[in-house]
């Protein structure tokens, strides 16, 4: 393997993200950072946020993984574990597969709405935004069979169906019109379509046990497993290995697509990753999407906080509102910036890094450990919802505080 290709395989890790991260943390709290300030005085006020938030909606601590599954749920209804548990699946590994199918075609639905953007729901009515809304838009897409190649079965994602999407298929199913603007539409559209071309060329890895398709993963993660147990960091690498060619053309090393990394002046080294900083959002929000379906496949997924927090507006939000990280430029609130500027990967590396200060501070405070809270929970009870809560106080859109200009998938 020539010294390229080995260095952009060690960006598509949960580690190399977290050590990347807080090599900008330490940097920050040297003062040295182009953009942000950093005052860790205000974590304890972080820390008490998210615990009362946490509390508000847990009041037990029983507190689910942060995942699109939390999505599919309106008002205690559980819509997909209801349809699943109802469903007669030919084994376990046939319902994990739809769920598979399910999840991935969801999360990569998940970037920012945008403001504007409402989904009604056929059921009850009610109009609802941003992931939320997102979530139970693709739900209904995938139960309606908008993605399966067979009218008799719907709940799978054929590869085929995907790589053909038209973009007014989507906008259909997710109620786009001019009055209900999606941001990033095409480039959803887009994704999708790379993504079914990319399962239907590699029959050997999404088609072991039926025709390619998405959910063709689970086969592979199970092969990875050992005794029944899988590293959730395992599941990260995989999936940034497997389906990294579907991402925009970005940023490439030894031919190898490194999907969400971007590049930072301070993270300098002397080989071939100088300046690079990999965050794989929404690869991390699938991976962290799909341990719920391989333990009810019977899978142990071990070393969840192996992978890291989410690099995106409503963890990065929570620190820029409540006071923990600190424009350099007070100008810059104003502006728009673009995902790849140096300011917004600043700004979500630190987010990486501050959400494992975070947890800490949170663990203490309750005298519990990484095992009985990981960060899957904090995440979930957590900080994304802190982050949200203090948008809505401080902004009437609750639109995030930094103004990211994206293509629909990076947040």
């Amino acid at each position: 393997m020539n010294p390229d290709t080995s260095a952009a395989l060690s960006l598509l890790s949960a580690r190399a993200v977290r050590e990347r991260a807080h090599r900008l943390l330490a940097i920050g709290l040297d003062d040295g950072l182009q953009h942000f300030r950093i005052d860790l005085g205000r974590m304890d006020a972080a820390v008490d946020l998210v615990l009362d938030t946490t509390r508000a909606a847990y009041p037990s601590l029983n507190v689910p993984f942060h995942s699109r599954w939390r999505h599919f749920v309106n008002n205690g209804d559980n819509r997909w574990a209801t349809l699943a548990d109802a469903t007669v699946w030919k084994d376990s590994a046939a319902r994990a597969r739809a769920e598979f199918d399910l999840a991935i075609v969801s999360v990569f639905l998940d970037a920012g709405a945008g403001p504007a953007w409402r989904y009604t729901d056929p059921k009850t009515g009610e109009k609802i935004a941003r992931s939320e809304g997102l979530g139970l838009a693709s739900l209904a897409m995938f139960c309606d069979g908008a993605f399966s190649a067979d009218p008799q079965q719907p709940l799978r994602v054929d590869a085929a169906v995907l790589a053909k999407l038209d973009v007014a298929d989507l906008a259909r199913g997710m109620q786009v019109s001019d009055a209900n603007p999606l941001v990033g539409l095409d480039g959803r559209a887009d994704l999708l379509r790379r993504l079914g071309t990319l399962v239907a060329s590699k029959p050997d890895v999404f088609g072991m046990h039926d025709t390619p398709r998405p959910g063709g993963l689970f086969d592979q993660l199970v092969m990875f497993s050992h005794q029944g147990k899988l590293p959730a960091p395992t599941i990260l690498s995989v999936l940034l290995q497997r389906l990294g060619p579907i991402w925009p053309s970005r940023l490439t090393l030894g031919g190898i697509a490194l999907g969400d990394c971007w590049r930072h002046p301070a993270l300098k080294s002397d080989d071939a990753t100088s300046e690079l900083m990999p965050l794989h959002k929404l690869s991390q929000w699938l991976s962290y999407s799909l341990i719920e379906p391989l333990q009810t496949a019977g899978v142990d997924v071990t070393n969840i906080d192996g992978l890291t927090g989410l690099a995106e507006y409503r963890n990065g939000g929570l620190f820029v509102d409540i006071g923990v990280l600190n424009f350099r430029d007070p100008s810059d609130e104003a502006r728009e910036h673009d995902v790849s500027s140096t300011l917004v990967v600043e700004w979500r590396a630190l987010t990486v890094a501050l959400l494992d200060q975070l947890a800490e501070g949170v663990r203490e405070k309750l005298q519990l450990d990484s095992t009985s809270l990981p960060l899957a929970k904090i995440l979930e009870g957590g900080s994304w919802a802190a982050g949200r809560v203090l948008a809505r106080q401080r902004r009437a859109d609750s639109s995030p505080p930094i103004k990211v200009i994206s293509d629909g998938t990076v947040f």
